[in-house]
């Protein structure tokens, strides 16, 4: 089977006050995509919204619950859509000179290849898509596939057919990807105990906590929500 396998990350800049990074993957069969698109934006329309409404985590609200939370309903629906989440904690006390080359981007690409790799299996094919990080994402993403690739001894590039970039805006799975990944990044910053919280968003949290507890990894071989927390070595 064919897959496409849309990446995006939250909170994954050096410097940017935040302790977690999470990365994610929204994938499903190939075949399945225009069905799947078909269906948001029919739930789009029934909240009044346009088929061309950006789904993004920074846009819920509590005007806008009851549509995200629709959409959580309808991933959890959909046989044909999977989540994968790898929830990074202690950004902030990472030692990259000794660790990483001094370079915090190997990092975060070593984060990818844990993220992404309990999503390949050699049976299947897959198209990868990244949200498009910064100008130098294109040769990191390229080192990612060669990594991923050797690492099930797909020399010849016959499971992972490709990575490449792409903008969020072009595609509501990446979308998702999006959402479900600023609920895990919002939920282990512990915003939600702050007294301006968004109560949008904590909705949207407590649905997903009722489907699938997110304080902590699930098996690696979970297959329609799959996380992973990591932390840093003492």
């Amino acid at each position: 089977m064919i897959y496409t396998v849309y990446c995006d990350e939250s909170c994954h800049l050096q410097n940017d006050q935040s302790s977690v990074m999470v990365l994610g993957a929204m994938y499903c069969p190939k075949e399945k995509k225009k069905d799947i698109y078909s269906d948001i934006r029919a739930i789009k329309k029934k909240h009044g919204l346009s088929s061309y409404f950006e789904i993004k985590w920074t846009k819920v609200s509590e005007s806008k619950e009851k549509f995200y939370l629709d959409l959580l309903d309808y991933f959890w629906q959909n046989k044909d859509l999977h989540y994968r989440g790898l929830v990074a904690t202690g950004k902030e006390q990472l030692d990259h000179q000794k660790f990483n080359e001094g370079d915090y981007d190997l990092w975060y690409y070593k984060m990818y290849f844990l993220m992404l790799d309990p999503v390949v299996c050699p049976d299947n094919e897959y198209h990868i898509l990244v949200d498009i990080k910064d100008t130098k994402g294109g040769r990191r993403v390229q080192k990612l596939r060669e990594v991923l690739c050797n690492n099930i001894y797909d020399f010849n590039g016959e499971v992972i057919k490709h990575i490449s970039q792409i903008n969020s805006r072009e595609s509501e799975l990446l979308q998702l990807a999006d959402l479900f990944n600023g609920a895990l990044a919002y939920h282990y910053r512990k915003l939600e105990e702050n007294t301006s919280a968004n109560r949008g968003k904590i909705a949207f949290i407590e649905k997903l906590q009722s489907k699938q507890d997110i304080d902590r990894a699930t098996s690696r071989y979970a297959s329609k929500f799959n996380l992973f927390v990591w932390r840093p070595q003492r």
